[in-house]
């Protein structure tokens, strides 16, 4: 066991790791905290950190940060630990170490004493900033997403994050439901809102493969989505993702159950002098990845699967 994963009183800490770029790591929380009072369990593992919030039983989000994300990665503890935290106070606390256009180090241990997380920056020669953030016994996770396909097809569509989101905010005037549907021929996926007015948004596949990228589905298939909950799948997508109009996934599971997927950069910003791919690319392990479920509203008049 490495020294660093032993705390000032002998005990062995179950994580020990350090990141290089907090403001990447803040923008992907970000994304899922669509209430300013919100909790989240955080799992650790060998295989990284998993922070996982919902609501209502209908939605849920999941944040993974792969081991590959950080520039150490300790791991001692025996199982996968699970706490409870805050996410707005986690994220606010984040923030304190992200400085706007500088490299941000940070390093994270847990447990402290009192069960805290633990958070230290690593970077400054002048000085260094701490922070104990209070976890808590975390509640059950009260609903298993249980993600299955539809079929032997995959029904799924990727369309550009900018477009997406811009779709979804539209579609608040009518408000109410929002009925998604995907058809094959011609290939074609169609958000339509009902409720103080009508509204219906097409991205048509051969039409726009600049908006619509992939597009995946041998029959017609419909389920309907509650807004608020819609909504929060791209509410607080980062600027950096809208920026760069990076795709993000829709998957129509089983039962009308939809996942959405977004892709965040936690690459350490370059600096001037070195190698920038234009195309936008990330390795994978510079990529945090952003998963939704949602449950659909129950229709008795629709039959899908």
């Amino acid at each position: 066991m490495s020294s660093s994963a032993i705390d000032a009183d002998g005990d062995a800490l179950d994580l020990v790791c350090q990141l290089d770029n907090v403001q990447g790591i803040v923008d992907a929380l970000t994304s899922v905290r669509w209430k300013r009072h919100q909790d989240a369990v955080v799992e650790l593992s060998e295989h990284g950190i998993v922070l996982i919030v919902e609501e209502s039983s209908c939605l849920q989000a999941k944040v993974y940060l792969q081991k590959e994300l950080f520039v150490k990665y300790e791991y001692s503890a025996e199982g996968r630990p699970r706490f409870g935290v805050s996410l707005g106070l986690f994220v606010d606390c984040l923030n304190t170490f992200s400085v706007p256009g500088n490299s941000n180090s940070i390093e994270i241990r847990y447990p402290g004493p009192d069960m805290q997380l633990l958070l230290k920056s690593v970077d400054s020669l002048d000085a260094c900033i701490y922070a104990e953030v209070r976890t808590r016994i975390p509640d059950t996770i009260s609903w298993d997403y249980n993600f299955e396909p539809a079929g032997s097809t995959p029904l799924h569509f990727t369309v550009k994050s900018a477009a997406l989101k811009e779709a979804i905010d539209d579609l608040e005037w009518p408000g109410s439901n929002i009925q998604i549907t995907l058809q094959p021929n011609p290939p074609c996926v169609t958000f339509r809102g009902e409720g103080h007015g009508d509204l219906q948004i097409d991205f048509m596949y051969y039409a726009n493969t600049d908006l619509l990228i992939a597009f995946s589905c041998d029959r017609q298939i419909s389920y309907r989505y509650k807004y608020k909950f819609l909504r929060a799948t791209t509410a607080n997508i980062p600027g950096s993702v809208i920026r760069d109009n990076r795709g993000s996934k829709l998957t129509i599971g089983r039962g009308g159950m939809l996942k959405v997927q977004h892709l965040v950069s936690v690459a350490k910003p370059p600096v001037s002098h070195s190698h920038v791919d234009y195309a936008g690319y990330q390795q994978p392990s510079r990529i945090a990845y952003i998963e939704f479920f949602v449950k659909p509203e129950v229709d008795d008049n629709t039959v899908n699967d």
